[in-house]
C-alpha cells in the first residue's frame, strides 16, 4: 500500500471516504455518528498546510483512505483515520498508520496518540493490535483533556471513549 501527501484537489475525495466508512457504525447501533459530518474542505485544507495530511492510494493513484494529525503535547496525535469500505480489511488503516509513525521516529517525536471508541471492535480492539495501550484519566496531558473536551462537546461521549497511545 503506498502512502503519500495529500493533493489539494483530493480534498472532496477525503469527505467521500469518511462518510463512506462511517457508515459501518449503523451495524452497531451508532447511527449519529454515521450521520455526522465528515471534516470541512477548510479544515481538511488547514491540516494539508501544516503537512500533516496523508492518503493511501490504490494501483491507480486513487485514496482509498486518509490520516490526519495534529501535534499535541510533543506528540503526534491521529485526529482522523478512515478507510473506504471498499478496501477495508487490506492494512489501508495500518499503513497510514505506520507512514505517521515513521515520519514521528524521523522527528523524534516519541510517541502517537488517538481517541478512539472503547467498545467497537474496529476502534480500540484494532488499535491496541497496532500498538497502542490505553492511557489512563490521571496521566492525560493537558492538550489531550483539550481534545477530550471537545470530543465531548460535540457529544462523542454517548459512547465510552479511551485516549491510547503508541510509544515509538
Amino acid at each position: 500500500m503506498r502512502v503519500r501527501e495529500v493533493r489539494p484537489e483530493e480534498l472532496p475525495l477525503l469527505a467521500e471516504i469518511e462518510r463512506a466508512a462511517g457508515n459501518v457504525f449503523r451495524e452497531v447501533g451508532m447511527d449519529r455518528i454515521a450521520d455526522d459530518e465528515p471534516f470541512s474542505i477548510e479544515e481538511l485544507t488547514a491540516y494539508l498546510g501544516a503537512g500533516l495530511a496523508w492518503v493511501a492510494v490504490d494501483g491507480a493513484d486513487r485514496p482509498v483512505g486518509y490520516l490526519v494529525a495534529e501535534r499535541v503535547d510533543g506528540a503526534l496525535h491521529v485526529e482522523q483515520v478512515s478507510v473506504h469500505p471498499d478496501a477495508a480489511r487490506r492494512g489501508v488503516g495500518r499503513s497510514l498508520i505506520e507512514h505517521l509513525a515513521d515520519l514521528a521516529r524521523a522527528e523524534g517525536v516519541p510517541a502517537l496518540t488517538l481517541t478512539t471508541f472503547a467498545d467497537v471492535p474496529w476502534n480500540a480492539p484494532y488499535y491496541r493490535r497496532c500498538g497502542f495501550r490505553p492511557v489512563p484519566e490521571a496521566e492525560l496531558t493537558p492538550g489531550l483533556r483539550l481534545v477530550r473536551a471537545r470530543e465531548a462537546a460535540h457529544g462523542l461521549d454517548r459512547w465510552p471513549r479511551l485516549v491510547m497511545r503508541r510509544d515509538l
